[in-house]
Order: structure tokens, then sequence, then C-alpha cells
């Protein structure tokens, strides 16, 4: 029986070549899986430790689940994970594994937490979504806010903020995440369950700085309620789009009719992938850009208990060494459970602080 080790697959990605070389400087040796020989080859040979490489397809399960094994840590970063993710969430449920990924796809993940994690947990798997800039840093900002307020707060508020031109530092990969589910339903979580969400805005006051966000899923709305009970409203909203933010709320609002124009779908599904072909030799690159996570902890009155910031680190070079730490922990020492886990629960608050501040994002309470 093998020794238990970390796979990459997606390796080759523009997500998946900065978490390998985070791996590697953090000392571990993953496996790179990918579905091009040649592309591994050379990745692997630009990295400081040569790691060992495989073959690995989303058009041939079989191929993942054969390099997947009990006791191992599976990342994945193969985008857009509604359309490819599955494999990789299947091997890792049937080996028992640790399972990681990029996903910011509302509807994955709200898969992972509603059809995936009870296999999952019956087979002692524990599938950990969503861990990446998307979103780690919401789940713990809110869990430190929470902590902070106590018992009397019933709904937390968090808002993801950028500072620079994240437009242009967009991976092909996220652009064709985001064209496909563009015409997907989202959700949120009001009055102690998961409801349909439609395109509600609200501001922020940052730096002095009014800035609006839109509402959309993720898995804050799954991981946070049954770690505090007294919790009955989960809102999270992405301010991405600047000056766009209320425009697209209006755009989202509309989104039930736009999902019913005969061949919607088959535009959108073009778009992602024009983006992935586009983008497939590139590498984005921009003016530098740092991340803004706000979490307002509120009681039954709307009065503001507890409001927490993190602040600092690109978007994606925090995902790779937040993937790498997430790795490297969870095969050393394990995680906190099996199922569908939330970052604070795999890892524990105190740990994920810490991680998350050698990864580039401090905490600020205010």
């Amino acid at each position: 029986m093998r020794t238990p080790r970390i796979v990459l697959f997606g390796a080759t990605g523009f997500t998946g070549r900065l978490t390998a070389a985070a791996l590697i400087a953090r000392g571990a040796r993953p496996l790179l899986a990918g579905r091009d020989p040649a592309r591994l080859e050379a990745l692997a040979a630009s990295l400081e430790i040569r790691p060992p490489t495989a073959v690995a397809d989303v058009t041939r399960p079989e191929s993942l689940r054969r390099i997947v094994a009990p006791g191992d840590v599976l990342i994945s970063t193969v985008g857009p994970f509604m359309r490819w993710g599955e494999p990789a969430v299947t091997a890792a449920t049937e080996a028992g594994a640790v399972y990681l990924d990029t996903a910011g796809e509302p509807p994955f993940i709200k898969r992972i937490f509603q059809r995936y994690g009870p296999a999952a947990g019956a087979g002692g798997a524990a599938l950990i979504t969503a861990f990446g800039y998307d979103y780690v840093p919401g789940n713990l900002a809110a869990a430190l806010a929470l902590r902070k307020a106590g018992s009397e707060a019933v709904r937390v508020d968090v808002g993801y903020f950028a500072r620079g031109d994240l437009a242009g530092r967009l991976s092909p990969g996220t652009r064709a995440s985001a064209l496909g589910v563009l015409l997907e339903p989202m959700y949120g979580f009001r009055e102690g369950r998961i409801v349909h969400e439609h395109g509600r805005t609200r501001a922020f006051f940052l730096g002095g700085r009014r800035r609006y966000g839109i509402a959309v899923g993720t898995s804050e709305h799954f991981a946070l309620p049954p770690a505090h009970p007294g919790l009955r409203e989960v809102n999270v909203y992405l301010g991405w789009l600047g000056r766009f933010t209320r425009a697209a709320g209006t755009l989202a609002r509309a989104r039930p009719v736009l999902a019913t124009l005969p061949g919607a779908r088959r535009v959108t599904d073009a778009l992602a992938d024009r983006a992935i072909r586009a983008g497939r030799s590139a590498v984005p690159v921009g003016p530098a850009v740092s991340s803004q996570i706000v979490a307002e902890a509120y009681d039954a009155r709307g009065r503001l208990l507890a409001a927490v910031e993190l602040d600092g680190a690109d978007p994606y070079d925090f995902t790779a060494r937040i993937l790498a730490w997430g790795a490297t922990t969870a095969l050393a020492e394990g995680v906190r459970g099996t199922g569908a886990l939330g970052p604070v629960d795999a890892f524990g608050l105190d740990a994920l602080t810490q991680a998350c501040a050698d990864a580039g994002l401090a905490a600020r309470t205010r």
C-alpha cells in the first residue's frame, strides 16, 4: 500500500501552475495530473523540485480514479466546474480522499453541499469546495465577526471587493466559469433556509467610500449556519463590477426570463468555450490587484454588532497559497470531519486565520 500523496488535477492551467509552485515551496512533491503529457512534463521540469506526472482527463473518469487512493488529497483546478468538475468529486468520494477545489460557480457549490456531501460523508471522504479567494476569505471574516458578536447575531453580510483592474487579471477559466453560470439561478440564506436570490445589491462603506456589491450564491450560505445555530440570514455580495454593479443587479433580476429564450444557454456555452480557446496559451497579466473582504454581523433589530475586514493579497496568488496550505495540512494532519465542509469546519478558525495571514490577507476588527 503506497504512502498517501497530494494529487493536483488541472496542473497545467493558470491556477494549477501557481498552485504547483506553491506546493513545492511548502516542501510538497505533488503528483501533477492533466490531459496533455507534454505540458505536464514541461511544467514538472520548470519547478525547483521535479514532481511526478500522470495523464488524467475529465472525458475518461477512470483515468482519474486510478490515481486517487484512500488518504490522498485531491486538488481540482479544472473549470468550468459545472461542466468538468464531477469526475474529480466522484474520484475523491469513491477513494475516501480529501478533496479541495477552486470552484466559484454557485450551482456547483450548491451541488457539493446538497448532492455530493452525504455520499462523501458515508464513504469517509471530505469535500471542501470553493477553497480559494472565492470563498475562503468571506467564510473566515464572517466567522470572526460572529465570534465577536456573540449569541445575539442573527444575520451576517459579506462583501468581496478588489483594488485595481480585476478584469485584466481574470484567467480564461475564470471568464468561462462566469459566462457558464450567467443564466443559472442564484441563492441566498434567509429565514433559516436556502432561498432563491434575484439580483439584490447593497452598499458597504470601506475606507470612506461607498462600494456596491451584488448578491451571489456561495459556500458561506451552507457552511456558516450549522456552526452558528442562531443565524437566520447570510448574504454575500460581490463588488468586482465597480460602477456596473447596480446594472448587473437589474440584469440578474431578468435572469429567469432570459434563461427561457430559445438558444440562450447555447450562446453562453459558446462564449465560455471561446474564452477557454482564446486563453489556453495566455497568462493573465496586468496592474497589481489587491483584495478587500468585509463581514458585518447584526442582531435581530438590525444593529451592527461586529465587523471584520481582510485586506491585501492578489486573488490568484492567495488562491495558490491557501490551496497549498490546505492540501499539505490535510495530508499531514487530516481534516475535522467528513462530507461537505466549509473551510472553518475543516481546519478550525484560529488555524485558518493564521494561514490566510501567511497567504497575504490580514484581519482587522472594527
